[in-house]
Order: structure tokens, then sequence, then C-alpha cells
């Protein structure tokens, strides 16, 4: 099992905290729970109300929908992301591909957390908006 800072150092090098500063961060690492779970498990299913986002530590998460592969989770990324500010249900399957080690932050206990520190919450929306910017961006490419 991590500690808080290894958590905290693990938590560093995960692109939604880039704009998180290091205390803020141990602010979220103690909210964290560490889950371990065995291969060709289902961590969460399509259509399922969303209640928490998970970080990879160890192993390899495939995401999908229906019959298809949207992408592959491995180690310092992050899925289910979008559960942190909406309920509605998984628009994919997380399946593991082999035993993993996960980080879960759970949507109540993170709300509890960005309603007395606000700063979490300004570097995280900055970092989601960059990604949206970006996503832009790519659409706008490709489309040409």
């Amino acid at each position: 099992m991590l500690t808080v800072v290894e958590k905290v150092l693990f938590l560093q090098d995960v692109d939604i905290f880039t704009n998180t500063s290091t205390e803020d961060l141990a602010y979220i690492g103690a909210i964290t729970e560490e889950v371990t779970f065995k291969k060709k498990t289902d961590i969460f299913k399509q259509g399922q109300i969303s209640d928490s986002m998970y970080l990879v530590i160890e192993g390899k998460v495939q995401l999908h929908k229906d019959k298809r592969q949207v992408m592959i989770a491995g180690p310092k990324q992050v899925f289910g992301t979008w559960a942190l500010f909406d309920d509605e249900p998984r628009i994919v399957t997380a399946t593991t591909l082999e035993e993993c080690r996960l980080l879960r932050i759970d949507r109540e206990e993170f709300y509890d957390l960005l309603a007395d520190h606000t700063k979490i919450t300004q570097g995280v929306l900055k970092t989601l908006s960059n990604r949206l910017r970006s996503l832009i961006e790519r659409v706008k490419i490709d489309s040409h």
C-alpha cells in the first residue's frame, strides 16, 4: 500500500493534476483509496452510474464500448475522469487486461475536498479546459 507521500509523488505525474500544487496534491492523496483487481475483471460497466475516477499504478485496463476498444490505460494514466464532474451513466466498460493496482478517487469525497480548497478546483479546471481546447484543435485539423 502506498503512503500519502508516495501517492503525492504519483499524482504529480498524472496529467489532470499538472496545475495542482504539491500541497494540494497531499489533500487529494489523503482521499485516494488503493484498490486491486484481478485479470479480466470489470471495474465498471457501460451504463452504470459514475461515482469515481481511477489512476493506474500497475497493470493495464482496457476501455471498450460494446465490442470496440476505445483505449488502454497503463501506469500513470487516468480513466473515468468525468465521473468526478457528473453522475451520468458510464459510456464505456473498463476491464483489466492483467492484475492491476489502482488509485480510486470517489466523487463525493472529491467534492468535499473542492469545497474547502478552491485552488484544486482551479488547477483541475485549467487542465480540463486545456484538454478540451486540444481536442477541438485536433477535430479542426482532422476535418480539413
